[in-house]
């Protein structure tokens, strides 16, 4: 069954990278879904994978809303600079604001390579549909086999019992930018909410 995809939420590093497949992946990526009419949401900044990806959409014509904690931005040890051009620009108090509202703005998530920033929201939104506290898909770009080390843990998590084969295909791993959308379009997620409420307390 093919879902309603109408905005994606974009991880990827803050620098480019070593290799130019990256970079590459990243314009080509932004490109592509704002071709597509869907809207990118990713972490605002300017620098690295991450302003390629707006900079390709928004070139493709396309709309591209950035959330962006506020002290990486302002004072004087600026460690992050916000994108100039963005359709939106969402300011909040904290990394895990940031990673709150990129989720709830987001029909679905694609990780492109990246370093520790990256990994660990992919890890964080895996984790969250695990709980069941969403059901949208996680697709992650394999370009010039960057993740293939996160997939041979995640099959060795799954060996060695820490992890099971259901939450194991929570990820759609890819390598293609032309198999995102499609991949998130069909790849099923379908836990059910496994928090109680308060009346079943």
């Amino acid at each position: 069954m093919e879902r309603q995809i109408t905005s994606v939420c974009v991880y990827c590093g803050s620098s480019s990278g070593s290799n130019p497949a990256f970079a590459e992946a990243a314009e080509a990526l932004g490109r592509n879904l704002a071709e597509g009419g869907i809207k990118i949401v990713f972490g605002g900044s300017r620098s690295g994978l991450m302003g390629l990806v707006a900079d390709a959409a928004l070139a493709a014509g396309g709309t591209v809303t950035g959330v962006i904690p506020k002290g990486l931005f302002q004072g004087p040890a600026i460690r992050e600079a916000a994108h100039p051009a963005l359709s939106f620009l969402h300011e909040v108090d904290s990394m895990h604001e940031r990673k709150q509202m990129m989720a709830e703005l987001s029909d679905g998530f694609v990780a492109l390579p990246g370093g520790l920033g990256t990994l660990e929201e992919l890890a964080e939104i895996a984790t969250w549909a695990q709980l069941g506290i969403h059901s949208k898909p996680i697709v992650v770009l394999d370009t010039a086999s960057y993740w293939r080390p996160l997939a041979d843990f995640l099959d060795q998590a799954v060996e060695n019992g820490l992890l099971n084969a259901e939450s194991r295909q929570l990820f759609a791993f890819i390598s293609e930018v032309a198999e995102v959308l499609p991949t998130l379009q069909t790849h099923a997620v379908e836990y059910e909410p496994k928090w109680l409420s308060i009346e079943e307390t």
